[in-house]
């Protein structure tokens, strides 16, 4: 078995990810047979791993260990994220097991299937390190969270049970630092606290020697070695981002050629989807919370994937952004509707059998003329494909349920392994598609915005995001005692 560390955070987004990612990045730079692990993760931004012999196609795990996966050089895969959480209501969530779907639990019922879901995360766990010199793990949410320990599998229940020793995480930037490690410490059962070797300073900003009372004082009251201070990671604007609660922290930047308004949908999917366009310098992506209107002056508007289309397609309309949608087409604005987005912009979404809840249909955007039906057969594949309005080629992933008929299917977006996918308007401007990834197409991207008036675009994102990564990973080389960390790895 490899050897293994485990990040652990004060807190729910405190940078678990991005320092994992860059750990990652690190040790691979190292030499070492490096690999991420996350036992549980909760988030509607999957991305689709390859299950070797497995005709269906793949399998689902959350977009972070799709990210650390390629910070360590090596196909992602299902183990690297056993048990997936993707809410579907503010209080249920489809479970998602080795990547696969292993049913619909409201909250309570889940505390109740996790003894039984133990078992998977040892076996992927055991999956994971074969062949690998390191394994790093990051927890969710917080040890701290004391009420869900007897069944927790995400944080100590895991890393007892493995025996991984955990440096723990706090986060400065949102204030009262010293308490949140101080009071983990505190709180935590002596068989917990003992698995933590210390602990790291996230997103520091200014003179860190100002912190240095901070770091006694901490020390004072837990007795844990500090393996350093993280300064605010600039490169890490440039990698995709799993978590919705960042979304309510992206606000509109300088004006730029073309804007892009993006929905805010209460259970919005995927909407990494939109980080090449962010990474464009001629392009500005705002994404829109409910209350607020859809910018009049947007030459774009992309609707993103979704968890719940007909919930988010009600809210829709309920915020108004129906009335914009269709004041920004009279405008001659284009629209491109991604998975759940695409089935909003038909005429009518249908759900015979409840799949998603109570309300069996809701009519549509009417900016398609195609019908969508619910159906309980997922589509979970990664596909090459080509782009039918610019005869490009394209690149990503479908992650659905439903199927979507109609006229404007005729015109299709995309050719998927043969067949064809989504939906284009008359006049071209409204584009539909199953298919994320879209805009992760250097070329198509480049060509579409070109369609937009925006010319020099295409940038090479995938180098972007490894470039981001091995500043991150500098950054935690300057920063941090790595030698440290790697050599609490058991």
């Amino acid at each position: 078995m490899a050897k293994a560390i485990m990040l652990q955070g004060t807190g729910s987004d405190v940078g678990k990810t991005v320092l994992v990612a860059g750990l990652c990045r690190a040790a691979k730079k190292r030499g070492l047979k490096v690999r991420p692990f996350k036992p549980q993760n909760m988030s509607n931004n999957a991305a689709v791993a390859d299950i070797p012999g497995d005709k269906a196609g793949g399998g689902e795990i959350g977009r972070a260990q799709w990210l650390q996966a390629i910070a360590c050089g090596v196909a992602p895969s299902v183990h690297m994220n056993p048990v997936l959480l993707k809410p579907q209501t503010d209080v249920g969530a489809q479970v998602i097991v080795q990547g696969k779907m292993f049913g619909e639990a409201r909250a309570r019922d889940y505390q109740a299937m996790k003894g039984r879901l133990m078992d998977a995360v040892l076996d992927s766990w055991g999956k994971v390190g074969e062949g690998a010199d390191l394994v790093i793990v990051e927890g969710a949410g917080s040890p701290a969270e004391i009420n869900l320990r007897s069944r927790d599998i995400a944080n100590m229940g895991f890393a007892t049970r493995a025996d991984v020793p955990v440096v723990l995480v706090g986060d400065i930037d949102r204030g009262g630092v010293i308490a949140s490690v101080a009071g983990t410490h505190l709180i935590l059962p002596e068989e917990d606290r003992r698995m933590i070797a210390g602990y790291l300073i996230n997103k520091f900003r200014g003179d860190v020697s100002l912190f240095d009372d901070g770091l006694k004082s901490i020390e004072t009251f837990t007795g844990w070695r500090c393996f350093g201070v993280v300064p605010w990671l600039k490169a890490a604007a440039r990698l995709p981002s799993e978590d919705s609660v960042v979304l309510e922290r992206l606000a509109s930047g300088e004006a730029r050629a073309l804007k892009v308004a993006v929905p805010m949908l209460g259970r919005i999917a995927n909407f990494d989807d939109l980080d090449p366009l962010k990474a464009e310098p001629q392009v500005e992506v705002v994404f829109v919370p409910p209350g607020k209107p859809l910018p009049a002056d947007a030459g774009l508007v992309v609707i993103p994937g979704s968890k719940s289309t007909i919930g988010d397609l009600l809210k829709f309309r309920e915020n108004g952004w129906d009335r914009d949608l269709l004041a920004h087409r009279k405008r001659g604005g284009h629209v491109v509707g991604i998975c759940g987005g695409f089935q909003m912009l038909g005429r009518m979404v249908r759900d015979p059998d409840g799949i998603e809840g109570s309300v069996t249909e809701a009519e549509g955007l009417g900016l398609l003329d195609i019908e969508t039906v619910m159906e309980p057969e997922k589509t979970v594949r990664n596909v090459r494909a080509r782009s039918v309005p610019f005869d490009l080629p394209l690149e990503g992933y479908e992650i659905h349920l439903g199927r979507t008929t109609g006229p404007d299917t005729l015109r299709p977006s995309a050719v998927i392994n043969g067949i064809d996918d989504g939906a284009v308007s008359v006049d071209g401007k409204v584009i539909g598609t199953y298919m994320h990834g879209l805009f992760g197409a250097d070329g198509f991207r480049g060509r579409f915005l070109e369609s937009l008036g925006i010319k020099g675009g295409g940038i090479d994102y995938r180098a972007e995001v490894e470039r981001a990564l091995d500043e991150v990973a500098a950054e935690l080389e300057t920063h941090l005692d790595c030698d440290a960390i790697f050599a609490l790895a058991r």
